[in-house]
């Protein structure tokens, strides 16, 4: 059996708020963004490269199964590229505010780029939902 992450549903308060600041800000594709019934609506959004979207969306009656969180209450998002400073310069183009490159030392955080997976930068969505940007040695596909 084949088990595939596929959608993050991420709380927002402001649906296109928030699409602008993936869109434009994060470079992120926008696959759908509609009303599935009356009162209702769906925004799914795709980072370049992924194979996981994240769901934004307004409307849902509660299900016990399918819990939501507050806007802003997602954090430890994270995405993998293979060149962190052209990530870097890419979010700050798209007017997203963003750490500097950062990696792990033996005191805690350190800037700066560290050895093979341990480059990281950071940045929230409007709502405070958390990201963190990782180096990796290659593109998904060659790993």
């Amino acid at each position: 059996m084949e088990l595939t992450l596929e959608v993050v549903n991420l709380p927002v308060t402001d649906l296109d708020r928030a699409k602008r600041f993936y869109v434009e800000g994060c470079g992120f594709r926008a696959d759908l963004d509609q009303e599935v019934v009356q009162g209702i609506r769906v925004i799914q959004l795709t980072p370049p490269g992924s194979r996981c979207s994240i769901a934004l969306s307004s409307g849902f009656p509660p299900h016990a199964a399918q819990k939501q969180g507050e806007p802003g209450s997602v954090g430890g998002l994270q995405l993998c590229v293979t060149d962190i400073e052209a990530a870097r310069e890419s979010l700050l183009a798209g007017g997203v505010e963003v750490s500097e490159v950062t990696h792990l030392g033996e005191n805690g955080w350190v800037e700066g780029k560290g050895g093979e997976w341990n480059s990281f930068l950071f940045f929230s969505d409007p709502d405070g939902n958390s990201w963190a940007v990782q180096e990796a040695p290659s593109p998904l596909s060659e790993r």
